[in-house]
């Protein structure tokens, strides 16, 4: 193309700027307004309780204030067999009576039973009423029709309440699967049944309660704990902004003991396999393939083969030669790397209060998260009950119909199905707003997905701006400007809202598809034909590959918005062509700077970790009265090391943000200016040095 023309007096960030890419910020603002509708519709509509309490059959939730289910908060199925059905599927529903009871059966026994010896053990009947329809009370009613019209359940088993439901109070004897310890119990209708029949209908429920009693553990252990993960996690702050702070003087250094650690450390390896190898030698077993003694859960049966150990050796050597080969060949294209690292840490340290805007992002992001997650309960929870009819009846025609229960018994469906009943079945709806509920979660996905990246895209054009400033200042740090993060912030806000909204419209289209292509691939799982699964697989890598690129671009791209506050297309295209006239430049730089700083976030959350580990395990006699009892020390351990990893990566993506801003505004350097008095270069000499430019024109003190 053309020569890009060059503005001769430019001076860093321009600060006579105009509004860019206005109808997209309108559009945006526009979108936010519909956002918050959308909410407060959905708010208006929804009842989240219909999710956290379970509902009857006359779609009244349990629990629910002002009603006769005021005090009973559990619900409790008259036949928790046919939950077992594949009726249960298609409804969500199990095609039983269910009534919120006070609290659930602590005994067997069936309906024929009680009726029967009500006169005389009248305090048996009263027990088993409780579980009756409110109001029934009539022990002469026909066993038959009282299991017909459903008033009572046919027999009560001894259960627990579990997610607000009473389940059959399941446990294991010998192997045996037992309720209050009897293998059978009778069903209400002259049979008698095993225990593994209520297994199938509650099935999974043990493993649900297993889980929940681990939860409550770890939600204990972090109750105990807490403290200490606070002040773990403020280590890996002081850590990681201690390493930063090092990279200015110390990146070589630094980089070296890391790589030699690493080939220290992977030698070391090698050596211990080698000697689990020899000391191995003459144990009888240990000359046993893998391939002889096939799979084995247990890992340790491995660990006992001369096999396994000769190839983790051969492993490790293979990683060992890699590295030292890499380091030969790479070793001037790291030394850039940590030229420009100690360059960005020069930066940050003139404008530390960068540092801490990954904070504005994060508070901005967990907003959007949180009423992303709001509405989509409210809207979930907007439907008005829907009551189908349920039949005992295996061929009654009106069965899973929609009925409506105040009219229900003058239909001629009780004529034609003898017992059938109109029962709660899902909340639904027949209205517009209820038909398009689908439609709205995915805006609602939309616009939280291009929130999300708009809120990144802010912080990325922000810090750019800062740094960039820092880079453009003829004399450092005399010519910095005074507050460059609050003024690069400002400028970004008023007049590149429309360009940052852009740029993250056109990623939010693409993470949509993405959320989409993984939605069908887990709806298709069992249906779809190979041909089908490579298709949705070629789809979802193509649409990560487009992601990543556009990450990159809008990353570029912001950075040249920041700095000469042009529309995003024409910034965008700009960037793409400079970095491809700088294209091994910028692989080796990024590559070398991404692993240079991988390398500390490893080193951070590794020694917090370690120390956390000696902490939680009682290794550090100071500390070991301190220590909390807990049921699981990898909860704080876990929480620790990842919660490290990420406050490492908060403050390293500022880093590696300054590192792209400054190489950008490198190449820019290179292309207008020539280091001759009249277009002397911005760059440090440090920098000019290493890259092996011309003399450096002497700058005016």
């Amino acid at each position: 193309g053309e020569p890009r023309k060059f503005d001769p007096k430019f001076r860093g960030p321009i600060h006579n700027r105009h509004c860019t890419d206005v109808i997209c910020c309108v559009i945006f603002i526009v979108v936010i307004l519909g956002y918050i509708a959308l909410g407060v519709v959905a708010w208006v509509h929804g009842d989240p309780r219909k999710v956290i309490y379970p509902t009857d059959s006359y779609g009244q939730f349990c629990g629910q204030k002002e009603t006769l289910n005021e005090n009973k908060t559990i619900l409790f199925y008259f036949n928790i067999l046919k939950c077992a059905s594949p009726v249960v599927l298609i409804n969500l529903q199990c095609p039983t009576t269910q009534l919120c009871v006070s609290k659930c059966p602590d005994r067997f026994a069936t309906y024929i039973d009680v009726q029967a010896s009500y006169r005389y053990r009248p305090d048996q009947w009263n027990y088993f009423r409780q579980f009756c329809k409110p109001g029934f009370n009539n022990p002469r009613k026909s066993v038959a029709q009282v299991l017909r019209d459903e008033d009572c359940p046919s027999m009560i088993i001894p259960s627990r309440p579990f997610l607000k439901r009473c389940f059959p109070d399941f446990s294991t004897k010998n192997g045996v699967l037992t309720v209050a310890n009897q293998t059978t119990f009778k069903d209400g209708r002259g049979k008698t049944r095993n225990v593994t029949d209520l297994r199938e209908a509650a099935n999974g429920i043990n493993n649900v309660l297993d889980a929940r009693s681990v939860g409550m553990k770890i939600f204990e252990d972090y109750a105990i704990s807490w403290y200490w993960i606070l002040i773990g996690l403020f280590i890996a702050m002081m850590l990681s902004l201690l390493f930063l702070v090092l990279l200015r003087f110390t990146a070589g250094v630094l980089f070296w003991i890391f790589i030699f650690g690493v080939i220290g450390i992977i030698g070391y390896g090698i050596w211990h396999c080698y000697w689990e190898y020899d000391h191995l030698k003459g144990i009888p077993g240990s000359d046993l393939t893998v391939y002889d003694i096939g799979f084995q859960t247990d890992f340790k049966v491995y660990l006992q083969l001369r096999q396994t150990w000769l190839a983790f050796m051969i492993i490790l050597c293979g990683v060992e030669v890699i590295i030292i080969l890499m380091l030969i060949f790479l070793r001037n294209r790291i030394r850039i790397a940590i030229a420009l690292l100690k360059e960005g840490s020069r930066a940050i340290g003139y404008i530390m209060s960068t540092l801490f805007y990954p904070i504005v992002t994060f508070i901005l992001i967990a907003i959007c998260i949180s009423y992303w997650a709001v509405t989509a309960v409210f809207l979930a929870t907007s439907g008005e009950p829907v009551y189908k009819v349920m039949a005992n009846q295996t061929l009654c025609k009106y069965a899973n119909l929609t009925c409506d229960p105040e009219t229900f018994n003058t239909t001629n469906v009780t004529k034609l199905c003898p017992g059938a009943q109109c029962t709660f079945a899902f909340y639904g709806g027949e209205s517009l707003y209820h038909k398009y509920i689908f439609i709205f979660q995915l805006a609602n996905a939309f616009v939280f997905l291009w929130l999300v990246n708009f809120a990144i895209a802010l912080g990325q054009c922000t810090l750019a701006g800062a740094f960039a400033s820092y880079y453009w200042a003829y004399r450092k740090p005399a010519d910095i400007p005074l507050w460059p993060l609050f003024s690069s912030f400002g400028r970004a806000i008023r007049y590149h809202t429309g360009s940052l909204a852009f740029g993250a419209l056109i990623l939010a289209i693409v993470q949509l598809i993405r959320v989409i292509l993984e939605y069908l691939d887990h709806k298709l799982k069992g249906t779809q034909n190979s041909f089908t699964r490579f298709l949705l697989c070629c789809l979802k890598c193509c649409f990560w590959c487009l992601e990543k690129f556009l990450k990159f671009i809008n990353r570029n791209a912001y950075i040249m918005i920041a700095i000469y506050g042009k529309n995003f297309c024409t910034s965008a295209r700009e960037a793409f062509f400079l970095l491809m006239r700088n294209v091994v430049r910028v692989a080796v730089l990024d590559k070398v700077t991404d692993f240079l700083l991988f390398l500390g976030k490893i080193l951070v959350a590794g020694g917090v970790g370690v120390l956390a580990f000696f902490f939680f395990t009682q290794r550090i006699p100071i500390f070991a009265q301190e220590v909390p009892t807990l049921n699981y020390y990898w909860v704080p351990l876990l929480t620790v090391i990842i919660g490290s990893y990420l406050v490492a990566h908060g403050f390293f993506s500022v880093y590696a943000m300054c590192v792209d801003t400054l190489f950008l505004c490198f190449c820019e350097d290179l292309e207008r200016n020539d280091g001759s008095t009249a277009k002397p270069y911005f760059m440090s000499a440090s920098l000019h040095r290493i890259l092996g430019k011309k003399k450096l024109s002497p700058k005016k003190a």
